[in-house]
C-alpha cells in the first residue's frame, strides 16, 4: 500500500492535535503541502515515495509556476515539505510511534530591553517570548512594522509596550 500524499494534510493536523507541531507551524507546513500539491501529476499524489524522490525536479516546475515569489520563499516551502514527509515516515506510519516524539523547543531570545532617553528609566519587557505569539503586522506612512507579543500578556507589560510606543511618537 502506497502512502498518498493527502495523507500528508491528515498527518499535520493529527500532529498538531498532540501537540507536536505549534499551530502556526502547521498551517505553514500545509501551506507548503498546498503550494507544492498543485505541481503534483497524477501519480505523485499517489506516492509520498515519488514526491520524495522527485522533489527536485517538482522544485523546479514550482519554481517556474511562481515567478512572482522570491527563492529563499520556494525553498521555505520546499524544505517544509520535506520536513513533513520525513516526520510523517517516522510518526505518522504507526501512529502509535507518535508517543515516543518529543518535540525539539526552540531557545527564546529576548524580547526588548530599551532604556527611555526620556526618563532614564529602565523599559523592560518579559525576557523571554513564550511560544505561541500573535504577530501583529502594522503599516505606516512610513513604513511596517511587526510586532511579536505572548499569548498570555500581562497587564504589567501591555503597558510597558503602550509606553514604548507613546516615546516613539514624534511630538514635534
Amino acid at each position: 500500500m502506497q502512502d498518498k500524499f493527502i495523507n500528508l494534510y491528515d498527518f499535520v493536523d493529527f500532529a498538531a492535535a498532540n501537540r507536536k507541531y505549534p499551530e502556526n507551524t502547521a498551517n505553514n507546513l500545509k501551506s507548503a503541502l498546498k503550494i507544492f500539491e498543485k505541481e503534483l501529476n497524477a501519480e505523485e499524489l499517489k506516492s509520498i515515495d515519488m514526491v520524495k524522490d522527485s522533489v527536485e525536479e517538482i522544485f523546479r516546475s514550482l519554481v517556474i509556476a511562481n515567478k512572482d515569489k522570491s527563492i529563499v520563499s520556494l525553498n521555505t516551502y520546499k524544505a517544509r515539505l520535506l520536513k513533513v514527509i520525513k516526520d510523517y515516515k517516522k510518526y505518522g506510519v504507526e501512529p502509535g510511534k507518535m508517543q515516543g516524539w518529543t518535540v525539539e523547543t526552540k531557545q527564546s531570545t529576548p524580547l526588548l530591553i530599551k532604556k527611555d532617553k526620556t526618563d532614564k528609566k529602565n523599559i523592560n519587557l518579559s525576557n523571554f517570548i513564550p511560544e505561541p505569539v500573535h504577530k501583529i503586522d502594522l503599516s505606516f506612512d512610513y513604513g511596517v512594522a511587526q510586532i511579536s507579543i505572548p499569548k498570555k500578556l500581562t497587564a504589567k507589560d501591555a503597558e510597558t509596550i503602550k509606553s514604548i510606543l507613546d516615546s516613539l511618537t514624534n511630538k514635534s
